[in-house]
């Protein structure tokens, strides 16, 4: 990285000034996948001289000084287009702390996904939603796309009259199109045609770049708490379902409050997505993105919203300031979700999420045996594709780092430690070196009870890291092992089973078993069936090593229904991982050919990336 880049994945130089505000135009032409916009960007002081900006996918057709004067502003699109980083757009100011892109979002943007009207739950209009984390806030709009530059925002969003517009913001209002607010984005008297209606957001507090997130389609919304609405797509059964899966939410806001101060946002409003959205949840302030797969009809799928509910303070307020420090973000979310869950739902469930965690620790370590770096917490990914590396070591190994200081310290102490830090960096982007000095100031002498260096550059799950201690846990785990045995748990074993207890079972079952074990298991509990992903995904990936064809029919199946990425990374992994499985190969690559289309850019190049990998 050279030495003025403040991010390995990002272009913004350390000696120019950043962006602190931009205000957005934008006319979505589903037609053409495309969106045709003009932002206008207010840096923190005048600046003469190249400016750097990231772009992926993006024409840029002209930088005016401001829409008044209409000056031109000298840019050039760097020739070469990285392949992580996208292309660099060099803006060249004289004096200027402000100025105007005119540009537009090409079909391949990898924020977009674009749901023609078959794809959507009522089949008759189109859908479009982001997903801008970790890199990808760059193929909406030119940015500094680096969490260490965090922007408020406006946004004039113009789209067809018979949708309608969320956003990670403040809703203004929705009206008929004004001349005044196409801004150049494109000719006035298509952003006023008949048929178009104007969406207004504005966000007012600094948010890191990942965190900007809209959703065009036909939606309507359930009010479930006093600041909460759950939104998805225009069907009554969906909304009904989702309202009752996330009446709880008012409660685990104040839970959060308790334990980590004032909810900064106003709104905990959630969106529930098709079911192609690439992530179990994702943290956008106000407006939570939600996978359709956490609805499971038992409430469980309230965890995935305690962990987004837990980014509001941690990865929302405080931010890593770029993805080497990821763990920042997310072990620490995964330690507050915990002790949400632990406070609304109690402690054995909160140990099983804990256990759930703790194996999948343990499978990244054997999924990064060839390249430790990314078992490190705090990691260099210089030329490294944040996607190709996503996986459950910034979570876990996060969340036992923070877990094993509060038994160094105690509860009352950690408690009263997380939130001095939370009120001490709230809206600012943070490195590691930064937190260790804080908790060295904060918690004297901690760094001779706890090897802190070897926690956060060290390789591998340290020695002082810990299992849960639970009765259920543990009577799970014995019950898995005892399966090599031949002996399947009771029915009396599992009758008040919910997912999460399944799904520990499961993944505590050996790696390889036999197809006849496979067969008598389902047989008894109908797992192959079950509405909950989580014990669907286990048990295919136990019948596709067993090499069980009589369910590869499930397999596809489920790889054609959902694009969250959590389930399609270790089926299309099992399927092509090892010596010996060509037919397998030959029927991942059939079934990937017919479903690509269906899932998220994202999502596609974690396949792709799978398939570079092992075919």
């Amino acid at each position: 990285m050279s030495p003025n880049r403040v991010d390995p994945h990002s272009y913004t130089e350390s000696t120019h000034p950043f962006t602190t505000h931009i205000s957005l135009s934008s006319y979505f032409d589903f037609p053409s996948s495309t969106i045709l916009s003009s932002a206008h960007l207010t840096l923190n002081s005048p600046h003469s001289g190249p400016l750097s900006l990231d772009t992926r996918s993006l024409s840029i057709s002209t930088v005016i000084d401001s829409l008044s004067t209409k000056t031109p502003i000298p840019f050039s699109l760097s020739p070469i287009v990285d392949p992580i980083k996208g292309q660099q757009l060099t803006v060249t100011l004289a004096n200027n702390s402000e100025f105007v892109i005119i540009f537009s979002t090409s079909p391949a943007s990898s924020a977009l996904q674009w749901l023609s009207p078959p794809q959507t739950f009522n089949k008759t209009l189109p859908f479009v939603y982001t997903q801008c984390q970790a890199i990808h806030a760059r193929s909406i709009f030119p940015c500094q796309d680096t969490p260490a530059a965090r922007v408020r925002f406006s946004a004039r969003l113009n789209v067809p009259i018979e949708l309608s517009a969320v956003m990670a913001a403040r809703h203004v209002e929705r009206r008929l199109p004004l001349t005044t607010d196409t801004a150049m984005a494109c000719e006035d008297t298509k952003w006023c045609a008949e048929g178009r209606i104007v969406e207004e957001f504005v966000m007012e507090q600094p948010i890191p770049p990942y965190l900007f997130a809209f959703a065009v389609g036909e939606m309507s919304s359930r009010e479930v708490g006093p600041r909460t609405r759950v939104y998805a797509e225009s069907a009554p059964s969906l909304l009904d379902t989702a309202a009752k899966e996330f009446a709880g939410s008012e409660d685990m806001i104040r839970v959060g409050e308790s334990l980590f101060g004032p909810y900064e946002w106003e709104r905990f409003d959630l969106l529930v997505l098709p079911p192609s959205f690439p992530y179990g949840g994702m943290e956008n302030p106000r407006m939570v993105f939600l996978t359709p797969t956490v609805i499971k009809g038992d409430a469980s799928g309230a965890q995935v919203v305690a962990h987004e509910l837990a980014h509001s303070w941690t990865g929302n307020l405080i931010t890593n300031k770029n993805n080497d420090h990821f763990w920042l973000n997310e072990g620490f979310t995964t330690y507050a979700e915990r002790r949400i869950v632990e406070a609304v739902q109690g402690e054995n469930i909160a140990a099983l999420n804990i256990g759930i965690g703790w194996k999948g620790l343990k499978e990244e370590m054997d999924r990064f045996k060839d390249n430790m770096e990314f078992t490190k917490l705090k990691t260099n990914q210089e030329a490294v594709d944040p996607d190709a590396v996503y996986s459950q070591v910034p979570y876990e190994k996060g969340f036992q780092f923070l877990w094993r200081i509060e038994r160094e310290i105690g509860r009352p102490a950690f408690d009263e430690f997380l939130k001095k830090y939370i009120s001490t960096f709230k809206f600012q982007s943070i490195d590691t070196d930064m937190f260790l000095e804080f908790l060295k100031v904060n918690v004297p002498g901690i760094e001779k009870k706890i090897d802190l260096q070897l926690w956060t550059e060290g390789t591998g799950i340290p020695p002082d890291a810990m299992e849960p201690v639970s009765d259920i846990y543990s009577k799970i785990v014995s019950l898995a092992k005892e399966f090599n045995l031949g002996r399947m748990p009771k029915e009396d074993e599992v009758a008040d089973w919910r997912g999460q207890e399944w799904e520990l079972y499961l993944e505590n079952l050996p790696k390889s078993v036999e197809a006849s074990q496979v067969l008598s298991l389902d047989t008894s509990y109908r797992l192959s069936e079950s509405k909950d992903y989580e014990i669907k995904v286990a048990f295919l990936q136990m019948a596709i090593s067993a090499s069980c064809k009589k369910y590869y029919g499930e397999v596809e199946k489920t790889l054609k229904e959902v694009g969250r990425m959590k389930y399609l990374r270790p089926l299309y992994t099992a399927l092509v991982k090892g010596p010996g499985l060509e037919e397998e190969k030959i029927f991942a690559k059939r079934v990937f050919s017919e479903a690509r289309v269906t899932y998220h850019p994202i999502a596609q190049g974690v396949v792709e990336s799978i398939f570079a990998k092992h075919l």
